[in-house]
């Protein structure tokens, strides 16, 4: 997945935000809660961290190019790191920053889900 793909993807979904920090990250947000962030590795490749349910964690951190989320996850949270198309091809990933997408907005408040017009979310 390009930078391009990737930016166009989340700003297809609902609700979301873009904005660069950290160091040049692209992170996407819903209702200010970050949903996913895209950077590259020392090669100059796309890397996209993501927030996963406790199943998909536990399934991804061991699979070839993917790893539990640098900071996030050694906090407990659960966030994958998305290194490489290995094994988890750029249709799958979009499945993934869905399912981010709709867990952060899951834990917005339900009056500031309405205020995004996602109050039917969930």
């Amino acid at each position: 997945m390009r930078l391009d793909d990737y930016n166009g993807f989340c700003a297809s979904l609902p609700a979301t935000t873009h904005v660069v920090q950290w160091g040049g990250a692209h992170v996407w947000k819903v209702g200010g809660k970050v949903f996913a962030i895209g950077g590259w590795n020392d090669g100059g490749e796309l890397f996209v961290t993501f927030k996963c349910s406790e199943m998909a964690y536990d399934v991804l951190k061991d699979q070839p190019g993917c790893r539990p989320a640098p900071y996030l996850a050694s906090r407990g949270m659960k966030w994958i790191q998305r290194q490489t198309s290995q094994s988890m091809d750029d249709a799958a990933l979009k499945d993934y920053l869905r399912e981010s997408h709709r867990l952060v907005v899951l834990k917005l408040t339900r009056q500031t889900r309405k205020q995004l017009g996602l109050a039917q979310t969930g």
